[in-house]
């Protein structure tokens, strides 16, 4: 930033007008702090992990607090850094999380049972069942199929619940007191009606129906978040909401919040691919396209989520449980490689050293053969993993080819849901655009993508910002109302110039892909047996 352009962003700032949206991802929690123009001004950061515990993957939710407030105290030191000021108050903030999951409260607000992540392939049977019943997909990971396989397993919280939500939903509830989703979360919890944009009602009755039986005190509209449009305002952050956000006692309360969303929302946003035709893949612990639709799917597949925009539009999800967790732990072998060689890199250093690598692979990877299968992936209908790296003796076992089979690998269970997507129902993207961390190295995951989908990628100047900007835009807009512009009108007049180059597939690469993928589809038999033994 130039001298004037600080002094303009400390008088934002001074004056409370600017903007914060806040991420709960998979591994990272982060917050992005933004001018009414939707620039970057200062951003904060916080490392976490999920655990498996008890057959579950989980986070502690003591951990949640203490990452917000860990996340926000950074974001707070670099505007000191920045501007040489404190951070005591914001026009309006938002915050998201990863997607899905289940978090059941009790009616005073206490955990009933561990948070259960999208990460869990534990609801094979709730998913199933309700497929048939509603005549549309449910996805494991949705909130109704945990809250139905506990139904199933007669577990005994399920009586008690007053408030069911997901991890943006229960952090909004926590900052705000109010029971809100945004649509897009929320479609993630139980089917959108895309007449009433809200519940599917009728579906929400065959779900009643379905549970009777068990004679619950409750209906299950009862216990769901309401459901909010991008756009609106969800409520205000308390003052018991301000002192878990801020542990220093600075921040003001009564800073208006917009919905929560999930990532998947703010990706969508963050990469402006809220209008019909536009599509983005977000890569990072997992990945997942959306596709906004220019119509409905012809037909019910269970390897498709059918969400929503974060104003409503209806979208193709197309969603694989692992992406870089194999990638970044094979890194970490090479990172120790190098210490032993008395070599210190950083991260940074080591990923932009070796992932260019890969691009001077043999196109299919030299016959190699890798599964980076850490948990299980209902696309290809596993329900756990078990990491593989296969060759044979002819194979050409190199450096590049090693890390061009990991890579490749991130995007064959995705590969295989965008097949049903544009194959079968012929569902048209003109352009995809990526973001997350498998992107930040120049070039490598952006060509990587384009011979995946066979589609031109294009990566926002602002792809590294992520979902934390996604999320303070939201915010943004609801400040500037939605009766005074539509979504894609909004985000149009702020990001629409900064998507950057879209780069088209290499025939060559495309060509590599497709063989890579035809091999790790026959290389699953390897993979069941690997569950089976190990």
């Amino acid at each position: 930033m130039n001298t004037a352009s600080v002094q303009n962003a400390a008088q934002l700032i001074n004056n409370g007008n600017t903007i914060m949206g806040m991420e709960l991802g998979s591994t990272r929690i982060k917050a992005s702090l933004i001018s009414p123009a939707g620039k970057p001004l200062a951003g904060g950061s916080y490392g976490w992990e999920n655990k498996f515990e008890n057959g579950v993957w989980t986070y502690d939710m003591n951990e949640v607090w203490t990452g917000i407030a860990g996340c926000y105290a950074d974001m707070a030191a670099d505007v000191e850094k920045r501007y040489s000021l404190g951070l005591s108050n914001f026009a309006a903030g938002g915050f998201s999380g990863m997607m899905h999951g289940y978090i059941a409260l009790d009616k005073n607000g206490e955990l009933l049972t561990p948070f259960r992540t999208w990460r869990n392939n534990i609801t094979g049977q709730a998913a199933e069942e309700l497929t048939k019943l509603f005549g549309f997909a449910i996805p494991q990971r949705w909130s109704i199929a945990h809250l139905y396989q506990a139904v199933l397993n007669n577990e005994e919280h399920v009586a008690r619940i007053g408030f069911l939500t997901t991890l943006a939903g229960y952090v909004h509830w926590k900052l705000t007191g109010e029971r809100i989703t945004g649509i897009g979360e929320g479609s993630g919890m139980f089917p959108i009606d895309p007449a009433s944009l809200d519940y599917d009602k009728e579906r929400m009755e065959k779900f009643d129906r379905l549970v009777e039986g068990k004679n619950y005190p409750w209906k299950l509209r009862d216990i769901l978040p309401k459901v909010l449009m991008a756009g609106e305002n969800a409520g205000a952050l308390t003052q018991e909401g301000a002192r878990l956000l801020d542990s220093s006692g600075t921040l003001q309360a009564g800073i208006s919040i917009c919905p929560p969303e999930g990532d998947a929302g703010t990706g969508m946003v963050a990469t402006n691919s809220v209008k019909p035709r536009t599509g983005n893949v977000s890569a990072g612990t997992s990945v997942f396209a959306m596709i906004v639709l220019e119509k409905p799917l012809k037909e019910v597949h269970p390897e498709i989520d059918i969400v929503t925009t974060p104003d409503g539009k209806p979208v193709g999800m197309a969603h694989s449980n692992n992406c870089s967790s194999d990638f970044d732990a094979w890194m970490g072998i090479l990172g120790q490689t190098a210490a032993a060689l008395g070599l210190e890199p950083s991260a940074d250093t080591l990923y932009g050293k070796l992932m260019p690598l890969a691009l001077q692979g043999d196109p299919d990877a030299g016959g190699l053969l890798a599964v980076s299968y850490v948990s299980g992936e209902h696309i290809t209908g596993f329900s756990e993993g078990r990491p593989l790296f296969v060759r044979t003796p002819e194979s050409s076992f190199t450096l590049p080819n090693f890390l061009r089979s990991l890579l490749f690998t991130a995007f064959c269970a995705l590969r295989t849901g965008l097949n049903i997507l544009t194959e079968k129902e012929g569902v048209a993207v003109d352009e995809i655009r990526g973001h997350g961390g498998i992107f930040r190295t120049p070039e490598v995951g952006q060509r990587i993508m384009a011979a995946a989908t066979g589609t031109a990628v294009s990566l926002p100047e602002t792809a590294g910002e992520g979902g934390a900007w996604g999320m303070a835009l939201l915010a943004a807009y609801m400040l500037k109302g939605r009766d005074s512009a539509s979504l894609p009108e909004f985000l149009d007049s702020l990001i629409s110039g900064s998507m950057g180059q879209a780069l088209k597939p290499d025939p060559e690469d495309v060509r590599g892909f497709n063989e890579f993928f035809e091999r790790y589809h026959r290389g699953l038999s390897i993979e069941r047996e690997a569950i089976r033994v190990l």
